[in-house]
């Protein structure tokens, strides 16, 4: 499997509304803005999620994106499989690699099936994993961020204590 940036952009840009949705539909620009992806490529993926009944458009003012569907109901798999990003490790089907084997018959490739097996465990493992298994995650991930920086400004250093200890050899040898 190759994940590109297609399908890495999709996942982030799902996650980031997934987050943001219950203050109503998220733009396009703001998703772009936080995460740094150009606004004409989310277009072009959101109107694949959309056309795959993944996320649904608000017009007019205070428009925006929202999910179709619950985020426990879409799976990175979905995500993915939207944007046409493929799902192929043998690369057999397009590049014709499997077309004859290397005595001359028609047939599959020595690695076929090692490839074949990657892609089958590859979808089951994106199909298991939900946009809310990620937005939780990056939930947890932010509200341990902010007890890190809190801990810092508050000034908890009281108890700071330096070790001194030998990086190379010959320090080590002088102690």
């Amino acid at each position: 499997m190759r994940l590109t940036t297609k399908g890495r952009f999709a996942v982030t840009a799902m996650i980031d509304l997934a987050m943001r949705q219950d203050a109503g539909p998220v733009t396009l620009a703001g998703i772009s803005q936080r995460q740094r992806i150009s606004l004409s490529y989310l277009e072009q993926l959101f109107g694949k999620l959309r056309r795959h009944e993944i996320v649904e458009s608000v017009r007019g003012p205070g428009g925006g994106y929202s999910l179709a569907r619950r985020a426990e109901e879409v799976t990175v798999a979905d995500i993915i499989i939207a944007v046409d990003e493929p799902l192929d490790a043998t690369q057999c089907g397009s590049k014709g690699n499997c077309e004859k084997g290397q005595d001359g018959h028609r047939g599959h490739c020595m690695t076929h099936e090692l490839w074949a097996t990657l892609n089958q465990k590859m979808v089951e493992y994106l199909d298991s994993v939900s946009l809310r298994d990620l937005v939780e995650q990056q939930r947890s991930k932010q509200a341990q961020q902010a007890v890190l920086r809190d801990t810092r400004e508050s000034g908890n250093n009281n108890q700071t204590m330096t070790t001194r200890i030998p990086n190379s050899v010959f320090d080590m040898a002088r102690s």
